[in-house]
């Protein structure tokens, strides 16, 4: 394609199961669409309150209700499988959902706040970011060796080319012709595209058959003895599974041994979880692989469209092997359209969707969101989603269940579906924003010293730390706990 906006698909579902019953009145209205997309009773909504600064992540578009509400669509689907490991389903049992709009905020920069050893992790790398093309601005991420390299190998620059290289041919050619040289060239570069109507589904949800789940024993956290095999990389999809992990889950994360991993963003994320790496290609790992899947509940990917279909990890084909499984995908521009087989990142679909343009500074040069809020909503709002899942399945809805999601149906939720208006639904307070309140640190890791934003989950009676901190990336046995 050679237009410089991403493609507008049909507008679709928000879920394929959401509730009819009416909404209980006074109810906050993202968390009520987070809480329909996933199909959660609307009975419930009344037990979800806010407190804390309102003076947190400040931004033309509405990103603080929107963060929010994916916490409080995942504390309310949290409490609920909650009180059916206590015992019962009973209404009356879900415990009550306080969410702090301070933790949520300092969740939503939890990357920022980490420090190993008192060093602050390492940002974007310098050829990552916004760039004046000969008609307009060009986002690039080149973050990871690989797509650095491609990206210059797509311009035709010689390897080491730093930033003022890199400027100067960029500003010779149009935004468009770059974006699609990158593509072509399995690099990462997209055009900034103007404000604009974008209309995709927040979350896509199949019940695939009518298999039984295993029985869960009662127990205080709600995931506990849950298996989840984590196929995930960068934010959204390591925070969904760092929240399973939060809340009881044995989170193994899988990765290629052939692809590179930044240390200080599994420093972040990796918090309550293991790791490990296989070649699905070998025979070994592959088994090794196969024997974690066969007693796994949860599977969550985040590869492009078919990346992992060679393997036979296409969303059917697991289903069929592991029935009542709750399979999870992740992609970043969607599932239908010309776009959705593209590779992505958080601020490249800020800049492709018309987030960029929305909160452009008066100079004209592109803006971000005050958080790599895409990443860390559509993670709370997965993680969301396989609770609601597995509740679903133990309350008389058994089946497979297959989940889609996408940063883009999320930029598509803040750029359309949440009004940015004054919020009556947040207690009134004057409190002041200070993220050291929910800053804490370790004390030891394998990665030394971590200070760490604590999680923002708000039911009562959640976790308020993880059980572990992160080990070194990929050296765990590929093994159950």
């Amino acid at each position: 394609m050679t237009d410089r906006s991403l493609p507008t698909p049909a507008p679709g579902p928000a879920s394929a199961s959401a509730p009819a019953d009416p909404l209980p009145s006074g109810v906050d209205g993202p968390t009520a669409d987070a809480w329909t997309a996933l199909g959660g009773p609307a009975a419930l909504l009344d037990r979800v309150s806010f407190h804390g600064p309102d003076a947190v992540l400040p931004s033309r578009l509405p990103v603080r209700r929107l963060a929010r509400a994916t916490v409080a669509a995942c504390s309310l689907a949290a409490a609920e499988l909650a009180a059916l490991r206590s015992g019962g389903p009973g209404r009356s049992q879900v415990p009550e959902v306080r969410v702090d709009q301070g933790a949520v905020a300092t969740a939503f920069v939890s990357e920022r706040h980490l420090r190993i050893d008192g060093r602050a992790p390492v940002g974007f790398a310098p050829l990552s970011g916004f760039w004046q093309t000969a008609d307009g601005w060009l986002r690039t991420h080149a973050n990871y060796p690989h797509h650095r390299d491609r990206l210059l190998t797509a311009l035709g620059l010689p390897a080491g080319t730093g930033p003022e290289r890199l400027a100067a041919v960029l500003r010779e050619l149009p935004a468009a012709v770059v974006q699609e040289r990158a593509y072509a060239a399995g690099a990462l570069a997209v055009a900034v595209a103007p404000a604009r109507e974008l209309v995709l589904p927040l979350v896509e949800l199949r019940t695939v058959d009518a298999a039984a789940p295993r029985p869960l024993a009662p127990a205080e956290l709600p995931a506990a003895g849950i298996r989840v095999l984590d196929l995930t990389r960068v934010i959204a999809g390591p925070v969904a599974t760092r929240t399973l992990a939060l809340l009881g889950a044995d989170v193994l994360r899988v990765d290629s041994p052939r692809l590179p991993e930044a240390e200080d963003a599994h420093a972040d994320t990796g918090f309550g979880k293991r790791s490990t790496r296989l070649d699905l290609a070998g025979p070994t790992d592959r088994a090794a692989f196969e024997d974690l899947l066969s007693t796994a509940d949860v599977v969550v990917t985040a590869y492009r469209p078919g990346a992992l279909d060679a393997y036979g990890l296409a969303p059917d084909e697991l289903l069929a092997r592991r029935p009542g499984l709750v399979a999870v995908e992740l992609n970043a521009w969607g599932w239908t359209g010309p776009w959705s087989g593209r590779r992505g990142f958080d601020s490249l679909v800020q800049a492709g969707c018309g987030i960029a343009a929305v909160e452009a500074g008066a100079d004209g040069r592109p803006g971000v969101l005050p958080a790599q809020a895409l990443d860390h909503g559509t993670g709370y709002l997965i993680a969301a989603g396989v609770l609601r899942a597995l509740t679903e399945q133990r309350t008389g809805r058994p089946g497979s269940r297959h989940l889609r999601y996408s940063l883009a149906g999320t930029a598509s939720w803040l750029l359309q579906g949440i009004a940015p208006t004054a919020d009556p639904h947040v207690l009134p307070n004057d409190e002041p924003y200070d993220p050291a309140r929910w800053i804490t640190d370790t004390g030891t890791s394998d990665y030394g010293r971590l200070r760490h934003a604590r999680p923002p989950l708000g039911y009562a009676g959640a976790p308020t730390d993880w059980s572990r901190p992160p080990g070194r990336w990929g050296t765990d046995a590929p093994a159950w706990l």
